[in-house]
């Protein structure tokens, strides 16, 4: 692997939840491997409440987190993706801008927790859930020989 960090834009469309969470725990078990961003294509603006709760119930830091728009990512200068990751359905069927390095893409479907109707609590069961899932996920994903792994995920 190259002096520098493996790195991976996640995507969905309001960048409040699923890609915010994908983000802070890519950082945290990517541990220098792995340099994680998030973005929207119609950011909401912020980021849910219940996913920064979460997050900073789990001890991950929080205040540099925000929504923000995937044209940030597209723009000369911005940090070269290795892989664009979508973890929505609708972003991923979006057209994307067009991303400097043509980085590979992959999509992880993932329930939409800002979505659910309920009660404070069975709403933040709900984050839990869903959080566990990308967890799971991105625990597989930083496990990788990105040294001598797949094409896909090879750095050069």
């Amino acid at each position: 692997m190259a002096d520098q960090p493996f790195r991976v834009l996640f995507l969905c469309t309001g960048n409040s939840a699923r890609s915010v969470l994908a983000e802070a725990i890519t950082n945290r078990l990517g541990a220098g491997r792995f340099e994680a961003y998030s973005a929207g294509s119609m950011p909401a603006g912020q980021v849910n409440p219940f996913t920064l709760e979460l997050l900073q119930r789990h001890g991950y830091p929080t205040g540099h987190l925000r929504s923000k728009s995937w044209d940030e990512f597209a723009r000369p200068g911005a940090p070269v993706m290795d892989v664009i990751i979508t973890v929505c359905d609708n972003a991923a069927g979006e057209v994307c801008p067009v991303w400097p390095g043509h980085p590979a893409t992959a999509h992880w479907g993932f329930e939409d927790p800002a979505a659910f109707q309920g009660s404070p609590e069975e709403k933040r069961k709900r984050f839990a859930d869903i959080y566990q899932q990308i967890y799971r996920r991105i625990e597989e994903l930083v496990a990788l020989p990105l040294e001598s792994s797949t094409p896909l995920l090879a750095k050069n």
